[in-house]
């Protein structure tokens, strides 16, 4: 599976959370797995491992967000521009196989696809700031 389609079902995942919790994560994640057809062990094992590790650092990643943007904040967000921003500043920041140019393009090619027309710029801008 291409790393772009990985990313897509981390986002999912990551979506997931909003919904059901840190707590509910491995049994969302095992469901999630079964209807991953195409995914094979290395694929589910990447996926599970960045969803676990963006759980994990949430709050750390929400402090880096609203210390970077101009009136809004985390809670105010729509669910789907937060998850793609928690994806792509865990990405920028900790994961060190993803260079933050390709970060950013890949969180605003999924605003692209699952945000509102909005949605592409205000993950852009957010990130830009992020990357100075």
């Amino acid at each position: 599976m291409k790393r772009t389609q990985l990313r897509e079902h981390i986002f999912k995942m990551v979506f997931c959370m909003e919904f059901c919790g840190e707590e509910e994560l491995p049994e969302q994640l095992a469901l999630y797995e079964e209807q991953l057809d195409s995914a094979g062990e290395e694929d589910l094992k990447y996926i599970s491992g960045k969803s676990r590790n963006i759980a994990a650092k949430t709050e750390e990643i929400d402090r880096l967000i609203n210390e970077h943007v101009t009136g809004w904040k985390t809670g105010r967000m729509n669910k789907v521009d937060l998850t793609i921003l928690r994806l792509a500043v865990y990405e920028m920041n900790w994961d060190e196989d993803v260079p933050t140019g390709v970060a950013i393009d890949e969180a605003v090619e999924l605003a692209k696809k699952y945000s509102g027309e909005e949605g592409p710029a205000f993950v852009n801008g957010v990130l830009a700031k992020l990357a100075e």
